[in-house]
């Protein structure tokens, strides 16, 4: 079933994706003139970048990584690319037709047409490739996020809790070891009493993780009363069994629709992700049966990957529920995709008492590109009664 529900989503995925890079490999061909050599060295050079991903993702346990790393690399780039030329392409033809009929285009570009073709398709891959740049750059300098939270609750022997929060890490052949080591540095650099990573922790396939031994640098995290996650969707493409049992095996303590309680103080709740619903295993359990071993008199923190029937945590009396999964869209104008499916997409709110945060993520997935968004280790000082 599993399986069945990858190669849906992989092929719906690649098909959008494929007939979009046609429509801008057919508008970018129109910009050199017929019968130039360009032509040519244009259409090898772009279905070679535009099939990378496909590549990458197929022959990445197939062929030596050296081989299949760049076309990771390459391909994710692209898939950010792909969003940009489609909002430039689209515009420019929207600019054609109107002037069609209001006939508003200079004389310089009417009389000049094929010059103004060519130039234009400069500015708009120039203009793309710094956006990406900036993007990239953006995406591996992410920002402490604090938070200072009250609960009505008695929670002897804490009078406070430090909390740092590092959702959506997605570790694999994008979010290596290096990357890895500058998060961790940050989450130890804020001193954490309990370090949660409300899922996504690993991006799909656990192979790069293995061979980057990425699981030693997650070793390093220190933690007053230890690092608990949960499942996200990433977790159950890629096979969720062995990924938590690596994740466990490097001292993280994975909470899957159980709970468990901290220095005789407070209660952790982790949820399976909504994926397991979709699992031979069967579904998750619901809020209700994990909340009834809980006691309530103690503060109780939440943790469900995908902000989904918020309105539930705050009915079932926890009194924090950590999210993460949207990447706030990770790519500007996604996020008012993002905004229209969520009711929080990224931030806090307050909900009937109960305290939401829904992390934007430290890491991403497919292109390593953040725009419109920043990525961030959330620090969150929970302070009780």
């Amino acid at each position: 079933m599993r399986t069945l529900g990858i190669l849906i989503f992989i092929t719906i995925f690649f098909a959008i994706t494929g007939l979009i890079s046609y429509y801008i490999f057919k508008r970018g061909l129109q910009a050199i003139p017929p019968g130039s050599a360009w032509r040519l060295f244009y259409t090898v050079v772009f279905w070679v970048v535009a099939l990378s991903f496909i590549a990458g993702r197929l022959l990445e346990n197939r062929i030596p990584a050296v081989l299949a790393h760049p076309l990771t690399w390459i391909g994710s780039f692209w898939l950010a690319a792909l969003l940009y030329f489609l909002i430039a392409v689209v515009l420019l033809d929207l600019l054609r037709l109107a002037n069609h009929f209001l006939h508003f285009f200079p004389a310089a570009v009417v009389q000049n047409y094929a010059q103004a073709k060519c130039l234009t398709s400069a500015v708009v891959i120039a203009a793309v490739a710094l956006l990406l740049l900036g993007g990239y750059i953006n995406s591996l300098k992410p920002r402490i996020k604090k938070l200072d939270l009250a609960v009505a609750k008695k929670s002897a022997p804490l009078k406070s809790l430090n909390l740092v929060v590092v959702s959506d890490i997605h570790l694999g052949n994008i979010v290596s070891r290096s990357r890895l080591d500058s998060i961790v540095h940050k989450i130890n650099d804020l001193n954490p009493d309990v370090v949660l990573m409300p899922g996504d922790i690993v991006d799909e396939d656990l192979a790069p993780v293995i061979r980057q031994n990425l699981g030693e640098a997650l070793l390093k995290i220190r933690s007053r009363f230890g690092v608990y996650a949960v499942t996200g969707n990433h977790e159950y493409i890629g096979g969720v069994e062995e990924a938590c049992r690596y994740l466990t095996d490097h001292k993280i303590t994975m909470l899957r629709d159980t709970s468990v309680k901290i220095a005789e103080a407070l209660y952790i709740v982790g949820r399976e992700d909504r994926s397991k619903n979709r699992s031979p295993g069967g579904p998750r359990k619901s809020l209700a049966e994990l909340m009834a071993a809980v006691d309530k008199a103690y503060p109780v923190i939440l943790m469900d990957h995908q902000p989904f029937g918020l309105e539930e945590a705050a009915q079932q009396g926890a009194d924090l529920q950590l999210s993460g999964h949207t990447h706030n869209g990770q790519l500007w104008p996604l996020n008012y995709i993002v905004h229209s499916i969520y009711e929080i997409s990224w931030g806090y709110k307050r909900i009937a008492g109960t305290h939401y945060y829904v992390s934007v993520g430290v890491g991403t997935w497919g292109p390593p590109v953040r725009i419109g968004n920043h990525p961030e280790i959330v620090n969150i000082v929970l302070r009780f009664k």
